[in-house]
C-alpha cells in the first residue's frame, strides 16, 4: 500500500503516514459531508462571542476525532495558521507495542524503510528534471495524448465536430455515425462489453524504454513501439477469432493493445512538438490510428486535427499540430502539393434536422492560429487498402503550410471552414508515389522503363513486371519461372502427415482439426491471411485435406497476394519491391528453386561454379524478436512462443536454374522481410518450403530484402565461399555477409 510521511516534530525526527484502510473506499459525497461538518463548527464557533477567532479554528482542529485528525503538539506554534486543506484519508501507522522499535522515525532526507517514501512539501522538495537535450524543432509541453478511455459516442455537448476528419468506416456502427444516429443503447452496451480497455498487465514485463525515449523518440523507438503494438494486437486478434462471438460484437484488437501499452507506457514522443516527429520518416505508413498516437505523429485518436495550446505574446493560444484526410470530409486531395481540408463539425445531423454550421472553436481555431503564425502542420493521407478495400492505410506526407482559409456552403448545407495547406518544398515523396502508382496500375504504358509487364508469363496470378529506368540493361541472366519448389526426386523430408478432417474451411479454436493441433492449438493465422507469430514450424492443410482451397490455412500456397515488381537497382543489380503498401505479417512470396543436397552444393563449390541464389538454412542467422510480448497479456492461454526454428534437416534450394520471384530478393542487415519455415503435403508424404512474410509495415516501392546469414566453417563449403561487402546501407550494417 502506498504510504506517506506526516507532520515532522521540531527534532526533524517524524512518525509515517500510511492511507486509512477505513477511509480509502470513501466517496467523495462522504468526504464532502465530512468537509461540511468542519466548515459548520467553524461558523457556529464563529458566530458565538470569542476573544480570538484564531484560537477557535485550532481548537476545532484539535477536537477532531477519528483517524482524520492531526495529533496535538504541545511545542507546536499556535500563534500561526498553515493554509493547508485537513489529511483526511491519513492516520498514523504505530507497530504493535510487543515490536523492539516503538516508533518508525526517520530523518526528513532519508534512508525510508522500504515501504515508505518521503512526503512532498513536508520534506524536503523533489529533485529538479534532468535538462534535456535541445530539439532541432520548437518544443512545448502540453498534455498527454488523448487517451483511450475517451473513446465514446459524441453526446449532445461535444457536437458533430468530434468526429472530424476521422476513419469511423473502421467501426462496425459507421453508417449510424454517418447519418447521423446514434447507436442504441444495447449496441452501446454491447460494445462497451466487446472492448475492455481498462486491463492492466501482470507487471512481468520490463519496458525498455528511457524516460527521455518517451519524451524524445527516434527511429529504433518509433520501430520498436510499432512492431509490439502490432504483435500484440495480432495475438489479440488470434484469441478473438478462436471464441464464438454473438452476433453485433466489435472485435476492436488495435484499441485492446493501444490500452495496454498506454498503460505500460511502452510509447515513444509523447512531449506534443510543431513540425518533424523524431524518429517518424516521410512515406511511412500505418494501418491503424492507434499506431499513430503511440508514436506521437498524430495523438487524436479519432479527430482529424490534432492540436496544442501555446503561450502567446498576450494570451495562450492554439496552434495546429497534424491533420488527417481520409476521406470522411469533402476534401479536395488529390493534388499531391496541395491540399484542401474541411474544418470540423457540420458532415452530420440528428433526427432529420439540418446539419450545423461550424464554429471557429478547437481543431478549426487553432488551424486559423497557425495559418497566421505560418508554422508547419503535418499530414497524414488516408487511402482505401488495395488488398482490403474496407479498411484504410494512413500515409505521412510531410509538413505543410496554411496558406488561405474560407467558409462554404457544404453538400449538407452546412458553412463549413477550407484550408488551403501547400507543402513545404524540398521532401522526400510519399503521396506523390502513391498517386502514380495508381496511373501505372490504370495504365502499364504510362510506366518508364517496363521491359516486361509479366515475367511470370501468368505463372502467378497477379502479374510481375520487370522494370529498369536505371541504365540500358534488358534483363537478368535468363532462368525457368518456377513458382514453387522443385524436388529432384519423391522422398520425404518430414514425418508422415495426417490431413485434417475438415470439409468445410478450417475454423480457429477447433481442436479436432488435426492441423490446428499441430500448430499447438492456436491457428498460426488471423483471418485476414497474416502471421500470429514466428514459429518453429509452421503446419498448413495440404492437398489432402477435405477443408478445400478457401481455407484460411493455405496462406503461403497461394501465390502472391501484392503487386510485385523486379527492378534494377542503382548498384546491388536486380531487386524486388511492391507497388502496393504491405502489412506487418503479410505473406509475400515463397522461395522457390531446385532442391538440392550438400553434396550437390559442394560440387557447385569445387567447380567454381557461381550461384548467387542459393537458400541454405543451416547458415547462422542474426537473432531477432518478432513476437508478443507475454508479459503483456494476462490470459491465461497465453504462453511463450519460441522463434527458434525446428527443420529436422537442413534445406538447401538454388534458385539459378529453377524460380521465382524470391530469387531476386536481395539481402540487408536491416531487413524488411524474414523467413519461415512451413510444411504441407499429401498423407504420405511432407514438404518444407520456405515461405517470406513482412516484419512491419512495408511502404510502397519499398525494396524487399531479408538477411543471407553468414555461411558457417565446418565442412570445407563456407571456406570456399567468401565474405561479400554489404551495401544495403543500414545504420545497422555488419560490412559483409556470407554467398
Amino acid at each position: 500500500m502506498t504510504s506517506v510521511a506526516g507532520f515532522g516534530q521540531r527534532t526533524g525526527a517524524f512518525p509515517y503516514f500510511r492511507i486509512s484502510q477505513e477511509h480509502e473506499h470513501e466517496t467523495e459525497q462522504d468526504l464532502s459531508e465530512k468537509s461540511v461538518s468542519v466548515h459548520e463548527k467553524v461558523a457556529r464557533a464563529s458566530s458565538s462571542p470569542s476573544p480570538n477567532p484564531r484560537s477557535v479554528k485550532l481548537d476545532i482542529l484539535r477536537g477532531s476525532s477519528g483517524h482524520n485528525a492531526v495529533p496535538p503538539s504541545t511545542s507546536a506554534d499556535t500563534s500561526r495558521i498553515l493554509d493547508v486543506k485537513p489529511l483526511r484519508s491519513l492516520k498514523p501507522i504505530f507497530p504493535p507495542s510487543n515490536q523492539a522499535a516503538p516508533f518508525v522515525c526517520g530523518s526528513p532526507n532519508g534512508p525510508f524503510p522500504p515501504e515508505y517514501s518521503s512526503f512532498y512539501p513536508f520534506c524536503v522538495p523533489p529533485p529538479p528534471p534532468e535538462p534535456e537535450p535541445p530539439q532541432p524543432q520548437a518544443t512545448w509541453t502540453a498534455a498527454a495524448p488523448t487517451p483511450i478511455r475517451s473513446f465514446r459516442t459524441p453526446g449532445p455537448s461535444d457536437g458533430p465536430g468530434e468526429m472530424m476528419n476521422g476513419d469511423a468506416e473502421q467501426f462496425a456502427e459507421g453508417k449510424k455515425r454517418a447519418s447521423g444516429m446514434r447507436p442504441s443503447s444495447s449496441s452501446r452496451r454491447r460494445r462497451s462489453t466487446a472492448m475492455v480497455l481498462g486491463r492492466s498487465a501482470p507487471g512481468t514485463f520490463v519496458i525498455p524504454i528511457s524516460p527521455f525515449n518517451r519524451e524524445v523518440g527516434n527511429r529504433e523507438m518509433v520501430d520498436y513501439v510499432l512492431t509490439t503494438f502490432d504483435a500484440l494486437r495480432r495475438r489479440l486478434s488470434q484469441l478473438e477469432d478462436a471464441k464464438e462471438a454473438p452476433g453485433g460484437i466489435i472485435r476492436r484488437a488495435d484499441l485492446k493493445a493501444s490500452s495496454i501499452l498506454m498503460t505500460q507506457n511502452v510509447r515513444t514522443n509523447m512531449k506534443k512538438r510543431v513540425g518533424v516527429v523524431p524518429g517518424v520518416e516521410i512515406g511511412d505508413i500505418f494501418f491503424f490510428r492507434m499506431e499513430m498516437c503511440l508514436v506521437g505523429l498524430h495523438t487524436q485518436s479519432m479527430g482529424g486535427i490534432d492540436y496544442m495550446t501555446v503561450r502567446g505574446e498576450q494570451e495562450e493560444e492554439s496552434v495546429a499540430l497534424s491533420i488527417v484526410s481520409s476521406g470522411y470530409y469533402d476534401d479536395d486531395a488529390e493534388d499531391k502539393d496541395v491540399l484542401i481540408y474541411s474544418g470540423q463539425g457540420g458532415a452530420m445531423t440528428r433526427n432529420g434536422k439540418p446539419a450545423p454550421d461550424q464554429q471557429l472553436v478547437r481543431g478549426n481555431l487553432a488551424l486559423d492560429r497557425s495559418m497566421h503564425r505560418a508554422n508547419e502542420v503535418r499530414v497524414i493521407r488516408g487511402m482505401p487498402d488495395s488488398v482490403n478495400p474496407n479498411t484504410k492505410v494512413y500515409m505521412y506526407d510531410g509538413l505543410y503550410i496554411i496558406q488561405q482559409s474560407w467558409m462554404e456552403k457544404a453538400k449538407s448545407g452546412a458553412n463549413t471552414f477550407k484550408y488551403k495547406l501547400v507543402r513545404v518544398p524540398g521532401q522526400p515523396d510519399a503521396f506523390a508515389i502513391w498517386k502514380t502508382i495508381q496511373r501505372w496500375k490504370e495504365d502499364i504504358s504510362t510506366r518508364s522503363g517496363v521491359i516486361i509487364a509479366d515475367l511470370t508469363s501468368g505463372g502467378e496470378t497477379i502479374a510481375v513486371s520487370l522494370v529498369n529506368d536505371v541504365d540500358n540493361e534488358k534483363g537478368p541472366p535468363y532462368f525457368n519461372y518456377f513458382s514453387t519448389l522443385k524436388y529432384s526426386r519423391p522422398f520425404s523430408i518430414l514425418h508422415s502427415s495426417y490431413e485434417c478432417n475438415c470439409h468445410n474451411a478450417c475454423k480457429p479454436g477447433d481442436l479436432n482439426c488435426s492441423c490446428v493441433r499441430k500448430n499447438g492449438g492456436d491457428f498460426p493465422y488471423t483471418a485476414n491471411g497474416v502471421l500470429v507469430s514466428r514459429k518453429p514450424l509452421v503446419y498448413e492443410c495440404g492437398p489432402s485435406c477435405p477443408c478445400g482451397p478457401n481455407c484460411k490455412n493455405r496462406v503461403s500456397q497461394g501465390g502472391p497476394k501484392v503487386r510485385l515488381e523486379v527492378f534494377k537497382t542503382k548498384n546491388r543489380g536486380w531487386g524486388l519491391r511492391s507497388c502496393d503498401p504491405i502489412r506487418a505479417g503479410s505473406f509475400i512470396c515463397e522461395y522457390a528453386g531446385e532442391v538440392i543436397d550438400k553434396d550437390r552444393l559442394k560440387q557447385k563449390v569445387d567447380e567454381g561454379e557461381n550461384d548467387e541464389y542459393i537458400f541454405d538454412t543451416s547458415r547462422v542467422y542474426e537473432p531477432f524478436k518478432w513476437n508478443y510480448e507475454v508479459g503483456l497479456l494476462e490470459d491465461e492461454s497465453t504462453s511463450d512462443s519460441p522463434e527458434e526454428y525446428n527443420i529436422p534437416s537442413p534445406l538447401i534450394i538454388s534458385a539459378k536454374e529453377f524460380g521465382n520471384v524470391g530469387r531476386f530478393m536481395n539481402h540487408s542487415c536491416y531487413p524488411t522481410v524474414f523467413w519461415q519455415p512451413v510444411t504441407y503435403g499429401t498423407s504420405n508424404e511432407s514438404y518444407l518450403h520456405i515461405a517470406f512474410y513482412a516484419m512491419r509495415h512495408i511502404p510502397p516501392m519499398t525494396e524487399l530484402t531479408y538477411d543471407y546469414g553468414m555461411v558457417p566453417t565446418e565442412g570445407g563449403i563456407g571456406a570456399a565461399y567468401r565474405k561479400r561487402k554489404c551495401l544495403c546501407g543500414s545504420p545497422k550494417c555488419r560490412g559483409h555477409f556470407g554467398l
